[in-house]
């Protein structure tokens, strides 16, 4: 008898559990039912709630930037309203949309977060009016998921920029830092809203003094200036350390910075800007494939690496592209000019004997079986010193022997790679001690600054005079005392000694930036 009333009672413990007869409020519900004391949300019922969210995420994620990562959040959660659960009565979603109402003072519009609409869920869930609590699961959904949107955008705009400039630009090499979903997942589970916005303000120095001058100025034009100016100083870029080099494309100028001191600074010249109507052009060269239709495009790539070499007396391997568009053309119109420019021919990997014999007429300039390599020496472009770092675009720093550029306004003359007007010095900064810099004084006949070194200046004098044996000038490779982080940037305003300057936008990526910020800016 007793056995059988066992099996009869389990049905109906199990029956009246399923009805949610048993069931506690959720945290939410207690939550909000101690705050308004109110006893609707003690009958909050998790399952109705959750076909709510359920749709909601479903209406609300096709405007979200990261969804994936908030679906996967709230899944993981088993959808709870966390953010409502655990900011709401403390004020803190409040000061949250008073953050994004105030993004304006980084130049960023408001009504991307939709601060409006978050403010009007705030204030319906404030007035304490419904009547019953199926009323307030649409409310408490929406509010949760806009605010963990907005929430993790803001963060992300603040921290990484609001765009990535590698999709914008073609030549941004820059591996700058952009959000991921365990970073994102670590902000939605924070314990501390307010503590987590403070903290991701930007606090550099640069950052700032823009930010300063954008608040204070009513120029438009200016305001457009520092505002992009602001927007590539949040981009996360890859640690210099605190000794680094820098070159800034529209300032014309290297610089090395050792904390905040500059420990050198010089002119370069920098490649020329591409034909105006590029990106068309190219599209006309893509169908015919005729050379007279490539547009030319010698910009200076953005990048970062280290300096890991100097080599004195350089060698030039002229690029195809220069060959194709200028060699090919200048030994067609003088037989003479290879040999005269110190320029070397190589037919399959084989140094042709007789370069001026060469009939151009029997080649056509995008078919050319030939590589040229201009030899150590006065007249070689590149000058007496080449500065080397990884980077895919073959570029690199190097002296000049035409001096003249560097007495222009605007220096972007060069076919990519950076001209630096003082090699010397930037040398004798790399190596970092006499000795290794008197032997490279004597690779390019200079006497040495120790006179101990004399020996080796007076030795190689002697070989260069020696008139029964032929004296071959080569390259000589230093290394510097450490490989120094160079980073080829762009500018167009920055702070120095307490003031703004202002450049040219020398490439128009300023103007391809504002573009992109469309949505983003006021």
């Amino acid at each position: 008898m007793l056995k059988n009333l066992r099996f009869l009672i389990i049905p109906v413990v199990l029956c009246v559990a399923g009805c949610g007869w048993f069931k506690t409020p959720p945290e939410i519900g207690k939550v909000l039912s101690e705050h308004f004391k109110n006893k609707i949300y003690k009958d909050f019922d998790t399952a109705a709630y959750d076909s709510v969210f359920v749709k909601s995420m479903d209406s609300l994620s096709k405007d979200f930037i990261n969804p994936k990562t908030i679906k996967a959040f709230y899944k993981s959660n088993v959808n709870e309203p966390k953010l409502v659960t655990k900011f709401y009565t403390i004020g803190e979603l409040d000061s949250l949309a008073n953050y994004l109402q105030n993004s304006t003072v980084h130049g960023i519009n408001p009504k991307i977060f939709k601060v409006d609409e978050i403010k009007s869920l705030l204030s319906t869930l404030s007035s304490n009016k419904f009547k019953n609590v199926n009323e307030s699961y649409s409310v408490i959904a929406k509010l949760e998921l806009l605010t963990a949107n907005a929430y993790l955008n803001y963060n992300n705009y603040l921290k990484y920029g609001v765009v990535n400039p590698r999709n914008i630009f073609s030549r941004y090499y820059i591996k700058v830092k952009r959000p991921d979903s365990v970073g994102m997942v670590s902000l939605l589970a924070s314990s501390s809203l307010i503590d987590t916005l403070r903290a991701v303000q930007p606090k550099s120095t640069q950052y700032k003094a823009l930010q300063a001058a954008y608040l204070a100025t009513d120029a438009v034009d200016e305001k457009r200036i520092l505002l992009l100016n602001m927007e590539r100083f949040r981009w996360k870029m890859p640690e210099t350390g605190e000794n680094y080099v820098q070159v800034n494309i529209p300032d014309f100028k290297l610089t090395w910075f050792d904390k905040q001191d500059t420990v050198i600074s010089m002119k370069v010249c920098v490649g020329g800007k591409r034909e105006n109507g590029y990106e068309e052009k190219l599209k006309a060269f893509a169908k015919s494939g005729n050379l007279d239709d490539k547009p030319k495009n010698h910009e200076t790539p953005l990048l970062f690496s280290k300096i890991n070499s100097i080599q004195a007396n350089p060698v030039w391997n002229i690029p195809v592209s220069i060959a194709q568009s200028e060699i090919y053309w200048m030994a067609r119109k003088d037989r003479y000019y290879l040999s005269n420019s110190n320029i070397n021919v190589y037919y399959k990997d084989k140094l042709v004997g007789e370069p001026d014999t060469i009939n151009w007429n029997k080649y056509s300039r995008d078919k050319l079986p030939f590589k040229f390599k201009q030899g150590s020496g006065g007249g070689n472009a590149l000058g007496k010193f080449k500065f080397i770092f990884d980077n895919s675009s073959s570029i690199y720093l190097h002296d000049t022997n035409n001096k003249n550029g560097f007495n222009l306004t605007n220096r972007a003359i060069s076919h990519g790679c950076v001209r630096v007007e003082k090699p010397l010095e930037f040398a004798e900064k790399l190596v970092g001690d006499t000795y290794t810099y008197d032997k490279l004084r004597a690779e390019v006949d200079l006497p040495p600054v120790d006179s101990t070194h004399n020996k080796w200046y007076k030795k190689r004098m002697a070989a260069k005079a020696d008139t029964t044996k032929s004296f071959q000038l080569k390259p000589a490779w230093f290394g510097p005392k450490k490989a120094v982080p160079l980073i080829i940037t762009y500018f167009t305003a920055w702070s120095q000694n307490d003031k703004i300057e202002y450049r040219p936008d020398v490439y128009q990526m300023d103007d391809k930036l504002w573009v992109a910020m469309k949505k983003f800016r006021l």
